[in-house]
């Protein structure tokens, strides 16, 4: 288990260097220096006089995150502009492990910033990455422009057929795996869906790793706000193993 320091615990200030209008609600926001991180893991951002919510990582160097338009502190977060500063805590949590040479990813909405994460380290290591991305429609599709630059396999799909299979991300993982073959799955994105590939794979016996979401207001295991079954998100998590 990656434990936090004193100093992951502790606010810093990073300024806003870049701001890309990803989607028609989702914002990605560079910073100005790196933090030490590994995919999978998360911070706790704060807006002074605002609110502190957690935030996968798109990247880490430098730090990266991707801010969906969501309610008033993600409002907040838009309204920012570049030389801005937001003050983090972190990293927190366990991250994803890279695990044999073929993998594949599902992602569902916004779960695919921490995935664009696991999948640069991944294609570094000279992996093959498949990506399943799935959304709403078209316009709500994220990253997959950079999963292919990456030079990932990328496979679209949308609830109303706009982009890709009219169906849903797990529904075309299946179809991905009765094609192929992997060493291991890797999923992020919505409770029902990430019950749906946990399930896939445990009747294909194919190890997974899958990142899930909670309320969270400490990010360090001691408020209880994220507990799942027995388990603290942010501190057993995000990151659970299947398989």
């Amino acid at each position: 288990m990656r434990k936090s320091s004193d100093r992951a615990e502790l606010p810093r200030p990073f300024v806003i260097r870049e701001m890309h209008q990803e989607t028609p609600r989702v914002m990605r926001f560079v910073f100005d220096q790196p933090l030490p991180a590994q995919p999978g893991q998360f911070v706790m951002a704060w807006l002074p006089g605002v609110n502190e919510k957690p935030f996968s990582l798109m990247d880490a160097h430098p730090l990266t995150l991707v801010v969906a338009k969501v309610g008033p502190f993600t409002e907040a977060m838009h309204a920012l502009r570049v030389g801005d500063r937001v003050w983090m805590r972190g990293p927190f949590g366990n991250g994803f492990t890279l695990a044999g040479s073929r993998l594949l990813l599902v992602a569902g909405g916004y779960g695919a910033a921490p995935l664009a994460f696991l999948a640069r380290r991944a294609r570094e290591a000279s992996c093959h990455v498949s990506v399943v991305l799935g959304a709403r429609t078209a316009a709500e599709l994220l990253l997959a422009g950079y999963f292919g630059y990456l030079g990932c396999e990328v496979f679209t799909c949308t609830d109303d057929g706009s982009d890709g299979y009219p169906m849903l991300a797990d529904e075309r993982a299946a179809h991905v795996l009765e094609a192929d073959s992997f060493d291991q799955l890797y999923a992020c994105g919505p409770e029902a869906m990430l019950e749906a590939v946990e399930r896939l794979t445990r009747q294909r016996g194919l190890p997974a790793q899958i990142s899930r979401e909670a309320y969270m207001r400490c990010g360090i295991g001691v408020c209880g706000s994220c507990t799942c079954a027995d388990q603290l998100v942010c501190r057993d998590g995000p990151v659970f193993r299947v398989g």
